[in-house]
């Protein structure tokens, strides 16, 4: 079983486990750190924590002057009132040929991390290079949809069509994986290892 968070002697051990966003926010804050952003950013503040190090609550403020003019690719996006928005969209569809153009996940990330650091330097060049990998600025966080794909995973295996509640057997198997330190992904060993545990909702 998963350990209580104070019964934790190392970062790895930490590591070893799944925690829910809520988790860490929750941890972070009772330890007195930054407790909301990512769920990257705060298991950075934990690591320090396990280090010696409490990391300082940033200043989020921020230059929030949105400017009229034209967009250029040295325009810095703390000032030129970047957004996901139409206006951008545009910008970056013309900007990269590609006609119904979508801002990615490490977009989304590095724009977070911008603010979060107040990077008054950050340029639309710098994130057109986030779009084309030549940056590593920010990395989504993929972690977060570990109990997604398990599901996923769970679902697709043609074995579990005896279950009549499929949602319901993911999930107690996510459960056991969880608070554990096994890879947390979803293998038909894993599920003849725990079938007693799920057996219940199998088709009558």
């Amino acid at each position: 079983m998963r350990p209580e968070f104070d019964e934790i002697g190392s970062y790895d051990e930490f590591a070893k486990y799944y925690w829910y966003r809520e988790e860490l926010s929750k941890i972070c804050k009772d330890l007195g750190m930054e407790h909301t952003g990512t769920k990257q950013e705060m298991n950075r503040n934990i690591k320090e924590y396990f280090n010696g190090n409490i990391p300082k609550k940033r200043n989020r403020s921020v230059n929030k002057r949105k400017l009229s003019g034209e967009i250029t690719l040295d325009s810095k996006l703390l000032e030129c009132g970047f957004s996901f928005n139409a206006r951008f969209r545009d910008y970056f569809s013309k900007q990269t040929g590609i006609e119904n153009y979508r801002f990615n996940a490490d977009m989304v990330a590095t724009w977070r991390k911008v603010k979060e650091d107040n990077d008054t330097a950050f340029t639309i060049r710098d994130m057109l290079d986030v779009y084309y990998k030549r940056s590593d600025y920010a990395k989504y966080d993929k972690s977060s949809c570990q109990w997604n794909q398990f599901m996923k995973d769970f679902c697709a295996d043609e074995d579990n069509t005896i279950f009549n509640n499929k949602l319901k057997a993911a999930s107690i198997l996510w459960g056991i994986v969880r608070e554990s330190t096994q890879e947390k992904i979803y293998t038909r060993e894993l599920r003849e290892a725990n079938f007693e545990s799920i057996k219940e909702y199998c088709k009558k």
